[in-house]
C-alpha cells in the first residue's frame, strides 16, 4: 500500500503486518519550550486501512491543517494513547526521562485499550512493535526501535507528532488565558524575544522550567 499523497511511507506499518504484528508510533512535543510540560503520542493503525491524506511531519503543517488532521487521524487510528510529563517532573527528573515517562504512558495507554492485541493481522494477538521518532531511549522501559526523522518517514510517526503537538499547543493557548503576558497562545512556551522579555520583567510562572538556562538566568537577575 501506498503512503498518503506527498507523505510518509507505509513501508514499515506493511513490513510489521505481514508478520502478524501491530506497529505503535510514538513522538513526543515540547523538549525544548521554557514553560509547558512535553507531551508524546502513540498511534497504531488497523492493518491494510486506507491512510489519512496528508499526515506529514507536524512541523511542516499550519495550525488549521493540524487542527483538520486530528480528529480524522483518531476516526482512522485502530488505538491512539497521549500522555503528558508535566513540569515538576521534567524538573525532577530532566527533560530526557521525562520525555521517556511521557512515551511511556502513553504506549501504556494503547496496549491496554480492550482488543488491541487482538487486532494483529493473523489474529490471536502475536504482538506489536513500538517505533520512536529520534534516537533509542532506554529510559521508556519497553523494547523499541527509533528512527531519526521518523516523523518524515514513517506515517504513524507522523500522525502521533500531529495528535501530540495539536494537544500541547491546545494546552498551552488555555494556559495563555491565565498568564497573557507571555504569548504561549502563538510561542507555545517556545523562548521567542516575547517570552523572554516577560520572563525578565514579570518572573517565571509555576509553568516555567526554572531548570532550564534562560529562565534560571532571568530568575537570578530579578531584584530581590
Amino acid at each position: 500500500m501506498a503512503g498518503p499523497e506527498n507523505g510518509p511511507s507505509l513501508l514499515r506499518e506493511e513490513a510489521t503486518w505481514s508478520c502478524g504484528a501491530l506497529l505503535i508510533g510514538v513522538d513526543e512535543v515540547g523538549r525544548g519550550p521554557l514553560a509547558g510540560p512535553v507531551v508524546a503520542a502513540a498511534v497504531a493503525f488497523p492493518p491494510y486501512g486506507i491512510p489519512v491524506r496528508g499526515v506529514r511531519d507536524s512541523k511542516t503543517l499550519s495550525p488549521r491543517q493540524r487542527a483538520d488532521l486530528a480528529p480524522r487521524i483518531r476516526g482512522a487510528a485502530l488505538a491512539v494513547g497521549v500522555a503528558a510529563a508535566s513540569v515538576r517532573e521534567i524538573e525532577r527528573f530532566n527533560i530526557r526521562r521525562a520525555t521517556a515517562l511521557a512515551m511511556r504512558r502513553a504506549v501504556a495507554r494503547v496496549i491496554s485499550q480492550p482488543g488491541f492485541r487482538e487486532r494483529a493481522p493473523q489474529g490471536g494477538g502475536t504482538g506489536y512493535r513500538v517505533l520512536l521518532d529520534g534516537l533509542p531511549m532506554p529510559e521508556c522501559g519497553f523494547p523499541h526501535e527509533a528512527i531519526v526523522d521518523g516523523d518524515a518517514l514513517c506515517y504513524s510517526i507522523a500522525a502521533a507528532g500531529i495528535l501530540a503537538k495539536e494537544i500541547r499547543d491546545h494546552l498551552m493557548r488555555r494556559l495563555a488565558l491565565r498568564y497573557p503576558s507571555y504569548g504561549w497562545q502563538s510561542n507555545a512556551g517556545y523562548g521567542t524575544a516575547q517570552h523572554c522579555e516577560a520572563i525578565a520583567l514579570r518572573g517565571p510562572t509555576p509553568h516555567h522550567r526554572r531548570s532550564f538556562g534562560p529562565v534560571a538566568q532571568f530568575t537570578l537577575s530579578l531584584p530581590k
